[in-house]
């Protein structure tokens, strides 16, 4: 949660603009309604040159999730690829995070968007522990919100929208605000959800469990890829409902999301989990080691900048 370090271009709408130049007007229509969605991706320096983690399908669910609220991304997915690799090249940076952003543009007025033209922009810039400099070796402390996930059918889960973080920055403030680095959002059916922006996971005997998409969740592409992972490795992982106190008495319990990679959690509402886990510690090895193309059979997540 570092402040973002200025580089030297953004890409918008096809082409790379000067950083401050990356403007836009004060009535654009996904300021005052939100009406816009997004992505995080990384791209990290291997062994072998810099690659960007799952790209393709990032900008995939970037697509789905415009489609998802009526607004045709005006790119293909080929083409914000190629944007995006272009966009780290231009800033000469060997690791970064990429925010692709698709939003509803100036023109219009009123809550219905459909009028408003659409925007496009790719910014870049380095960013390291998302949740603190010790969180990946020592892990967090978390708090169950007093805030509900926003409901499936309110503000699907599947739609990585600006707008939903609303919601998600309401949990973080007050989470923080009581020395806590995150929180863990209950579903509206009192299940457990995710963080305000990771998925969670908990290990117990053995076992890798996680929410399921049904709970209100993002269908998070770390997480995707943790869940495969830990397959490969050899461990049992299910995907079902959680209640708050399995985070109380599970082995283990951890994060994962672009932005916190695989962080551990060491408390959840002061009841402490401990040191990070072995299991947590073994797929967050092999997530990094397969990020940084260590690993031959992951190399078509990689795309090479």
């Amino acid at each position: 949660m570092a402040a973002i370090v200025e580089v030297d271009y953004i890409w918008k709408n096809g082409t790379l603009v000067p950083w401050a130049e990356a403007t836009t007007h004060v009535l654009t229509h996904a300021l005052h309604y939100g009406t816009a969605v997004f992505e995080g991706i990384r791209c990290y320096k291997g062994d072998e040159g810099s690659a960007v983690f799952r790209l393709r399908e990032h900008m995939e669910r970037l697509v789905q999730s415009g489609a998802m609220i009526m607004m045709e991304v005006p790119y293909t997915v080929d083409q914000l690829v190629e944007a995006a690799l272009e966009t780290v090249r231009a800033n000469k940076l060997e690791e970064c995070y990429i925010r692709p952003l698709a939003y509803r543009g100036y023109g219009s007025m009123g809550v219905n968007p459909t009028a408003a033209p659409v925007d496009v922009i790719i910014a870049v810039w380095p960013w390291g522990d998302y949740l603190g400099d010790t969180a990946l070796k020592e892990g967090v402390s978390v708090a169950i919100s007093t805030w509900r996930q926003r409901s499936a059918n309110a503000m699907p889960g599947a739609v990585k929208s600006s707008a939903s973080y609303l919601n998600s920055g309401l949990a973080n403030i007050e989470a923080v605000g009581n020395g806590y680095s995150e929180a863990i959002l209950l579903n509206e059916n009192g299940m457990v959800a995710e963080g305000s922006g990771e998925n969670i996971f908990i290990v117990r005997n053995g076992i890798v469990s996680t929410p399921p998409l049904s709970d209100g969740i993002l269908e998070g592409l770390t997480r995707d890829s943790i869940m495969q992972i830990a397959r490969d490795l050899g461990y049992e992982v299910r995907e079902r409902s959680l209640v708050r106190t399995e985070l109380y008495t599970a082995d283990e319990v951890f994060f994962t999301g672009t932005a916190a990679e695989v962080t551990p959690i060491n408390a959840v509402d002061d009841r402490q989990i401990g040191l990070p886990g072995q299991v947590t510690l073994q797929l967050q090895a092999r997530f990094f080691d397969i990020a940084k193309g260590r690993v031959p059979e992951y190399g078509h997540w990689l795309t090479r900048v």
